[in-house]
């Protein structure tokens, strides 16, 4: 009895024997994954649209006020300071 439970433990599995499955995600090239695009419902298509309009326009926006607002400080300044408050806390 025990024999055969310490010998089960060493048997590969029916699943294990079976050859793997392809993948749905195997398509690597760009004329491969744009086939696949043809699988999207088309009721997705103006959500789609519209999310990508949301985050162009987001990211449109971030970069203007960036580079035309003045006031916003993109590099620390008064460095002399930061540094003597840091040896007083440490």
């Amino acid at each position: 009895m025990f024999a055969t439970r310490s010998l089960r433990m060493f048997r590969q599995t029916p699943r294990l024997m079976r050859p793997v499955p392809k993948e749905e995600q195997s398509g690597h090239t760009i004329s491969q994954r744009l086939r696949r695009l043809k699988r999207i419902p088309p009721e997705l298509w103006p959500l789609g649209i519209v999310v990508a309009f949301a985050v162009g326009a987001a990211g449109y926006s971030s970069l203007r006020h960036f580079m035309v607002d003045g006031t916003i400080r993109l590099k620390r300044q008064n460095r002399a300071a930061d540094d003597h408050h840091q040896g007083e806390h440490h």
